[in-house]
């Protein structure tokens, strides 16, 4: 008497019984892959939702870049305007999600540009944040060291060097501030010889600063559609 065939299949030329333990293993696998595949599919899609956030703080002229180039169309563009708009709480929170949905149905090469973008947003502000505080470290130094004049007009010949001691002069005569207000933090009076001497910095820096880029850097920050 013939003997039941096992039902099964194979696997890489291996015969699998149903109901065997390398069954159940491959079955485990199997749906530890699927799993994951939702799993990663839920981590994108939030991840766009969240790109889609970000995406509000994104200044005109980035958000035309990102149009003109193609990354950015109507509909989510009028989504995101829309959703700046609204102050309820509830309603902004459907109109988001509503964003988030638009988000999910761009290709990689529109989200990639538009991190990339916000990158360039964050960047730009970083490097205002850090000019700011080299010209005010300056402005105080100049204020308050007699060298510093000497060693600015090294690094920045082409300043005027009677202007920059004239408002430095000034500035010392305006800040009347006493050892004993300093001991109770009060700040130093500050007269307009003060502003100027922060303005001059600062603009001086940023000329300097101009002049030093390389032509590969200008091109970099012309707009090619």
């Amino acid at each position: 008497m013939s003997r039941k065939p096992k039902k099964g299949y194979f696997v890489r030329g291996q015969f699998v019984a149903e109901g065997s333990e390398l069954d159940l293993e491959l079955k485990r696998e199997l749906k530890g892959t699927d799993s994951a595949s939702r799993t990663d599919k839920k981590r994108e899609s939030d991840e766009r939702q969240d790109l889609g956030v970000e995406l509000l703080t994104l200044r005109i002229d980035l958000l035309d870049r990102l149009q003109a180039q193609g990354h950015l169309n109507d509909q989510l563009r009028e989504a995101m305007a829309e959703a700046r708009r609204i102050t309820n709480f509830e309603g902004k929170r459907r109109q988001m999600q509503y964003v988030g949905k638009l988000m999910r149905k761009l290709s990689e090469d529109a989200v990639a540009a538009m991190r990339d973008t916000l990158n360039e947003q964050r960047m730009g502000s970083t490097r205002d944040t850090l000019a700011l505080h080299l010209a005010e470290h300056w402005r105080d130094r100049l204020i308050q060291d007699d060298n510093a004049v000497s060693e600015w007009m090294l690094a920045h010949p082409s300043t005027d060097s009677q202007q920059l001691r004239a408002l430095v002069r000034q500035a010392r005569k305006d800040d009347t501030t006493s050892k004993a207000d300093v001991a109770k933090g009060l700040l130093p009076r500050q007269g307009r010889a003060y502003r100027d001497i922060f303005q001059l910095v600062k603009t001086t820096l940023s000329d300097t600063e101009d002049a030093a880029r390389t032509p590969e850097e200008d091109d970099s920050e012309v707009y090619k559609p």
